[in-house]
């Protein structure tokens, strides 16, 4: 049963955009968080951006802020994750996470390569 899926990787070239989507599964129960994480080669899983579903306050690691928005389609239970002027050092797998009271899911992941 897939609970979350990833769309929208790709190869793109420094300065580029994609724009990554996230469906969660109607089965989770009320989703308190939705947000992005990515873990590039030999590095940790950091955070890239989230947003709480109550407040619809966002938050954003440093290094993509101004650049990487996340918003939400409540209706469709979809997170989006827009990324402009891309950099070589976001070349990672992104990961949607989606929060729902202490249980976290997770998407299978999808690569984004950016190329210099």
């Amino acid at each position: 049963q897939v609970q979350v899926m990833e769309s929208g990787g790709g190869l793109v070239q420094a300065g580029g955009s994609l724009r990554l989507s996230c469906a969660a599964s109607v089965s989770i129960p009320f989703i308190n968080a939705m947000g992005w994480y990515r873990q590039a080669p030999g590095k940790e899983r950091e955070l890239v951006a989230a947003r709480i579903t109550t407040s619809g306050r966002t938050n954003y690691a440093d290094s993509v802020k101004g650049r990487f928005t996340i918003s939400r389609d409540n209706a469709k239970n979809t997170v989006y994750l827009q990324m402009n002027s891309l950099k070589p050092e976001d070349t990672a797998v992104y990961y949607c996470n989606v929060l729902s009271g202490s249980l976290n899911y997770w998407g299978q992941g999808t690569q984004v390569t950016v190329s210099s």
